[in-house]
């Protein structure tokens, strides 16, 4: 089997680490060698090229060792939230057609195992379930050493290795269900050099990953280090002390991560964070000018605003590191790439509009999805005729850069995750006691957006009583918990208006309603 673009990685400075995760430092030989070894457990499952395999772990050796095994088998890998409950699991299974799920048993509290089987009951296309004790150790099984003459390949094999599928990233969608992006080999390996060579990480610098691998902005941020010869420190879940005790102590040069979570960093007492040199920073609460002040003037670290998307990468573009502070706290940038094109038009008609003109993103190159995975329809109306991709944020150009003003439509951006509002509404609609639901969003100084449940009340429903305390934890146990709204406002009706197609909620005036009620 040729070696493949991201596994060949890991044979340059073979023996110096790749990662560090519960106290444990894997070699980048290492890290190789147990893929390789991966492969093997992965083609028992039954998985070969062209399969999709879910992995349902958090951060850790085995995760990596999963997702390089099935980079070097042309398998493409499903990201699963480690916060998504069973339903949410499910929808993502039965759209990636996912033939194996790699968990653990329990994390958080949480049976991942126990959950995973139950949906293999209902999935016929998932073949097995592979559930482990331990996400932070290999799993090891004896294979014969591989051919080396294998190694070499034909020019016929390296253009269906870039071409394979890799991995497949979770975005909101308008059904209120994630679609799932499909990044090829050849762009994810692109991608994460350029963005290793945009923030200056170079063999011999530390990146503490502190962002969940399910994620593309962990995961890009994870292999930009892995492809320059770094070593990553992994966070499995993000606390304050914790990444503060690991910059301190593993010398961590660089860090990827929202402005809410630098500035708890920041704030802890005593923190030590002399060794670090660059961050990238993603503005979700409002906080970004703020935090990219302090962190040069009391830290000495250069922060940097960024912009990117399930379906075009993370780390798409960035505020260049030698701009002032008031630049770089601006969400947006320079492509990192110059095989990244962008261009802002009037959403209405596709004009393109003029430097400060507030308009539509869209981007052509490179960095853009291969397809919504088994979502042709969808594929089509992400892109126009001539291949660039509707972002479906609004921007506006600034020479040749952009900034990042907000979403077009009406998605929440909920502790730093995309959501779509009707997937809450779809919840709380199996709630007992609710006839009706509406959800929308406030933003917050500080806190960023927060959802707002309207909640038309069934009547005569003996026994049950339906306060704001019962749907709130109704939502938390039934989907991932920070998609459960802030507040609950019951209302007897909605606003309406009469229009051709007949009766529409005029959900603006919710919105209004929510500002006056619940904003700073």
């Amino acid at each position: 089997m040729p070696e493949r673009l991201l596994n060949s990685w890991l044979l340059v400075n073979a023996g110096q680490p790749a990662f560090t995760a519960s106290g444990i430092t894997c070699s980048r030989l290492q890290l190789h060698a147990a893929a390789q070894s991966a492969t093997s457990i992965l083609s028992r499952l039954g998985l070969a090229r062209g399969d999709a395999l879910a992995l349902w772990l958090p951060d850790g050796a085995l995760w990596l060792q999963m997702a390089f095994a099935a980079a070097q088998m042309g398998v493409l890998v499903i990201p699963v939230s480690t916060r998504y409950r069973a339903s949410e699991v499910k929808h993502l299974l039965e759209v990636s057609k996912a033939a194996v799920i790699v968990t653990v048993d329990k994390f958080l509290g949480v049976e991942y195992g126990r959950i995973a089987r139950e949906l293999k009951a209902e999935l016929p296309s998932l073949r097995q379930v592979l559930s482990v004790s331990n996400a932070n150790a290999f799993l090891n099984r004896s294979i014969e050493r591989p051919d080396e003459s294998r190694s070499d390949s034909t020019a016929a094999d390296r253009t269906a290795i870039l071409t394979d599928a890799c991995f497949a990233f979770s975005t909101s969608g308008t059904t209120g269900f994630p679609k799932l992006a499909v990044h090829d080999q050849g762009s994810v390996e692109q991608h994460a050099r350029f963005s290793a060579k945009a923030f200056d990480i170079r063999a011999g610098d530390t990146l503490l990953c502190a962002l969940p691998f399910y994620g593309v902005y962990g995961l890009i941020s994870t292999l930009a280090a892995l492809a320059a010869g770094a070593h990553c420190v992994l966070l499995p879940v993000f606390e304050a002390q914790a990444a503060a005790d690991a910059i301190a102590q593993h010398r961590i040069t660089h860090l990827f991560g929202s402005d809410a979570s630098f500035s708890l960093i920041f704030d802890v007492p005593d923190a030590n964070l002399a060794s670090l040199r660059v961050g990238g920073l993603a503005d979700f609460v409002g906080l970004s000018a703020r935090v990219v002040t302090r962190a040069e003037e009391q830290f000495g670290i250069t922060l940097c605003g960024l912009y990117g998307s399930s379906e075009c990468f993370a780390l798409t573009a960035m505020r260049p590191i030698d701009q002032p502070i008031a630049l770089r706290s601006l969400p947006g940038g320079t492509p990192i790439s110059d095989q990244i094109e962008f261009r802002i038009v009037d959403p209405a008609d596709g004009r393109p509009l003029a430097d400060g003109e507030p308009g539509e993103l869209q981007l052509r190159g490179y960095c853009v999805l291969s397809s919504y995975l088994n979502n042709p329809s969808a594929t089509q109306r992400a892109l126009t005729h001539d291949g660039w991709f509707r972002s479906g944020d609004l921007c506006e150009r600034q020479g040749g850069s952009f900034r990042y003003r907000s979403r077009l439509n009406d998605s929440l951006r909920l502790r730093g995750y995309l959501v779509d509002p009707s997937e809450i509404e779809a919840c709380l609609m199996s709630c007992a006691g609710v006839q009706g639901v509406q959800v929308v969003g406030v933003h917050r100084q500080g806190e960023g957006d927060i959802a707002i449940a309207f909640v038309i009340r069934q009547r005569h429903i003996q026994g049950y009583a339906l306060d704001e305390a019962s749907v709130i934890d109704y939502c938390r146990s039934s989907i991932a918990a920070y998609k459960a709204p802030k507040f609950v406002v019951f209302v007897d009706e909605f606003p309406t208006v009469n229009g051709p197609n007949g009766s529409k909620i005029q959900k603006t005036q919710l919105r209004e309603r929510a500002n006056i009620l619940f904003r700073n």
